[in-house]
């Protein structure tokens, strides 16, 4: 019943035929295991790099954020050590964005 079964879809009598070959080789077996570690292992690799590229634009977001912050609170007369502390910038750019927006005017 299970090779009726099997013989009936082309995958997976593909599949069938690949591991019979596979089988009947030690050295093909092994370039085989080591190229599906490689798969698995270039996978991994792949999916640490979406996770930290979406950690870094989250962060990329937050330091944004920070910056309209206190660009917010400079427009509204905010001085640079109040700024400072509650967007948690260095005070040079705060300062920079204090220059720029004084040229600004």
């Amino acid at each position: 019943m299970k090779q009726v079964l099997v013989m009936g879809d082309s995958v997976m009598r593909k599949a069938l035929t690949t591991l019979e070959f596979l089988s009947q080789d030690e050295e093909t077996r092994r370039l085989y295991e080591e190229r599906m570690k490689g798969l698995q292992t270039y996978m991994a690799d792949i999916e640490g790099a979406r996770r930290e590229g979406r950690e870094e634009g989250r962060e990329e977001g937050r330091r944004e954020a920070r910056m309209e912050m206190a660009r917010a609170m400079l427009e509204a007369g905010d001085n640079v050590e109040k700024v400072v502390r509650l967007t948690k910038l260095p005070r040079e750019q705060v300062e920079a964005i204090q220059r720029e927006l004084e040229s600004g005017r």
